[in-house]
């Protein structure tokens, strides 16, 4: 059987995303109120929500077979009964767009049978369009993409919020702070910087587009603990930090995470993750089956524990490192709503 080449469906989502750019653009000059979701790190703008209803009305229309995830809009989990499915965020980097840095893109990708396999990532501001085809390879602007790196001299694109709060004070060589982890890893994608990786998990709208680029180039993106990355699952977050690139410059970044002791977090942790062996045996035993166990952790130590209700978000339980506390309070607020103490 010949095997899918994806262009008819390139092509649309690279017309869309070049339209919702310019639907962005407009907005930047006409301005707009943000508002704010669980946070100031979280922030909306009417032009995330009109750039998602223009992408997910096209989609829809040319492909309706096909299941539809978005950040902006209402999960309908009828998606989960498709093999196809596209998964958008509008702007990935709505806090960089909302306060005037060019750091921000349209993500648009698409998933089959729980893998990405095409990606688009359009950055207004530099009018770059990245693009690719999982066995088809990658381009930028229609061009095809450079060989990675050879090192060992590796770019490291972290979160520039990431780095202003906890990153500058390491000695993790080679970092380059920026907003949007699409754009990260589209750029890695493109042969522009090497390798990615966050503390914080992210949600499928964030790097499925992205992930597809690195896919198409080459290279991989999985959680910290090693485990993959499948889409289109029926919470469609991954409960924990990942780490992307190139494979040499990933190889590499693994080993300095694990010499620096950089931490990761993991929301809704089970005895089916490598992690839950970090707790003591009495916290394994209590928590078994208990559907809010959260953590920070590095190199075999947890550092943090908030222990949280999902339904009521009422806190049962919160120990460790201030530092880190407040770190993973942050996340599991970000990824359930305000917390009640």
């Amino acid at each position: 059987m010949t095997a899918p080449t994806f262009s008819h469906e390139l092509s649309v989502a690279s017309a869309l995303a070049r339209e919702a750019g310019a639907l962005l653009l407009a907005h930047l000059r006409a301005g707009f109120t943000v508002e704010h979701k669980t946070s100031a790190d979280d922030p909306v703008t009417v032009a995330d929500r009109e750039a998602s209803t223009l992408i997910m009305t096209a989609l829809a229309a040319a492909f309706p077979a096909d299941g539809l995830l978005s950040e902006e809009e209402t999960d309908d989990r009828a998606r989960l009964g498709h093999d196809r499915v596209w998964i958008v965020d509008p702007i990935d980097g709505t806090k960089e767009y909302s306060t005037g840095l060019p750091d921000y893109c349209v993500s648009i990708g698409l998933a089959v049978g729980g893998e990405p396999v095409l990606g688009v990532v359009y950055a207004p501001e530099t009018d770059e369009l990245f693009s690719g085809v999982v066995g088809q390879g990658a381009f930028l602007n229609g061009q095809p993409v450079p060989a990675p790196s050879s090192g060992p001299d590796w770019r490291i694109a972290v979160s520039d919020t990431e780095h202003g709060r906890e990153l500058r004070g390491t000695a993790l060589p080679g970092m380059k702070p920026s907003g949007s982890i699409a754009l990260k890893l589209a750029r890695i994608a493109a042969g522009q910087v090497d390798a990615t990786f966050t503390m914080s998990p992210r949600s499928e709208w964030d790097i499925a587009a992205g992930h597809a680029l690195l896919r198409a180039a080459g290279g991989d993106l999985r959680r910290r603990d090693g485990r993959p990355v499948h889409y289109n699952q029926p919470r469609p977050h991954i409960e924990q930090g990942l780490i992307g690139g190139a494979p040499a410059a990933l190889d590499w970044l693994e080993g300095q995470l694990r010499g620096h002791r950089l931490p990761v977090a993991h929301l809704g942790l089970t005895p089916a993750d490598p992690a839950w062996t970090l707790l003591p045996e009495a916290d394994r035993t209590a928590l078994d089956g208990h559907p809010g166990v959260n953590v920070r952790h590095a190199s075999g130590e947890v550092l943090a524990l908030l222990v949280v209700n999902p339904g009521t978000r009422q806190v049962e339980r919160a120990q460790g490192d201030a530092f880190h506390l407040e770190r993973l309070t942050r996340d599991v607020t970000r990824a359930l709503g305000p917390l009640q103490s």
